[in-house]
């Protein structure tokens, strides 16, 4: 490619998204047992839409030590008195993620967006989570911690910019009325367990409940989620590396399985729809209770793991915000690898 082919505009728009890998990059570096790599993409183009929650991108990096010695992030250890004695564990993993989140209103071609509550606004997030999760025979437990930012310091402005202008897509012309700069956080506590496992070995049901808070969103609920395939009884526990929306398990050890769940919640708080914390503007109405539900494949090839998977978070949902209601609806595509 002709480097002067590329308009100074692309260029421009590049330099943020370059930060943002090169600091993944550091991070990921500076623990030297990391064995697996993984990157994450939510679309929401895969359910036809390109509003709401219109995309989100997840780097993450995993210790799964074999003497079990992996230990809890700088920001998971603070919540770590969470995690109960039950005895010695079969396996332990430490992952860090590095992620960004962008949400855009119905009509991205308005430089003035109806403002809430007629519809969502612009809002990026930029974060860092930190997971330590311990596997036991039956169950596994998980803490994570989050810190990040909203606002034009999370880059999503400039990232949903240069995509669109690759693609030729039409430009996304309100992010000068996204939420306001603010650091967020979040504390997360999970488990699951397997609570039906059939004769042969390859079906199974997996339980799950999960809690969060903080400033991104604070809620509970439970899942079930059903799966077929082989190597279930060493993967279950990544049920719990899921991002908050959705669980989305990954396959390992050249295992495959087809899954469908389903999970209930109760939100709190949700600063895409609520705004900035401090901030005593309007918010987008919804309803609290949500019924949402996931489907998809997961496949290994030994170091390689790959994910494919179909989400809407309340299928309860009934709104006269196309942005509100199609904020549950995306795809997500997860690919993994392992270092050695």
């Amino acid at each position: 490619m002709n480097l002067m082919s590329i308009p100074a505009r692309r260029i421009r728009l590049s330099a943020p998204i370059a930060l943002w890998l090169c600091a993944a990059a550091y991070a990921a570096g500076a623990h030297a047992e990391i064995d697996w790599y993984s990157i994450t993409l939510d679309n929401d183009s895969v359910v036809g839409n390109d509003n709401g929650y219109t995309n989100g991108i997840y780097l993450s990096w995993f210790d799964t030590p074999d003497n079990h010695a992996a230990k809890p992030g700088y920001l998971a250890r603070w919540i770590s008195w969470s995690l109960p004695d039950a005895g010695p564990s079969v396996v332990d993993a430490s992952a860090r993620t590095l992620g960004q989140v962008m949400i855009t209103p119905n009509d991205i071609t308005l430089e003035n967006p109806p403002a809430p509550p007629d519809d969502l606004p612009y809002a990026g997030l930029l974060f860092y989570r930190d997971t330590f999760i311990e596997v036991y025979a039956r169950h596994a437990d998980s803490i994570a911690a989050t810190i990040g930012i909203v606002g034009k310091y999370s880059f999503a402005e400039d990232a949903q910019k240069l995509v669109h202008d690759v693609i030729e897509s039409d430009e996304p012309k309100g992010w000068d009325t996204q939420l306001d700069d603010e650091i967020v956080f979040q504390l997360s506590r999970g488990r699951v367990w397997k609570s039906w496992t059939s004769d042969s070995g390859r079906m199974d049901v997996l339980l799950g409940v999960d809690g969060s808070l903080g400033t991104i969103s604070s809620s509970i609920g439970a899942s079930l989620m059903w799966r077929y395939g082989s190597q279930l009884e060493t993967t279950f526990a990544t049920t719990l590396l899921g991002n908050g929306r959705a669980i989305n398990p990954v396959a390992t050890r050249s295992g495959w399985y087809w899954f469908a769940g389903i999970n209930g919640q109760y939100v709190a708080n949700q600063i895409f729809f609520d705004g900035n914390t401090y901030d005593d503007g309007e918010s987008v109405d919804y309803e609290p209770y949500a019924v949402g539900i996931i489907a998809g494949l997961a496949h290994s090839w030994n170091k390689l793991s790959f994910t494919l998977a179909v989400s809407d978070l309340n299928v309860l949902e009934e709104s006269d915000n196309d942005s509100a209601e199609e904020y549950s609806e995306f795809g997500t595509i997860t690919l993994a690898w392992k270092l050695d």
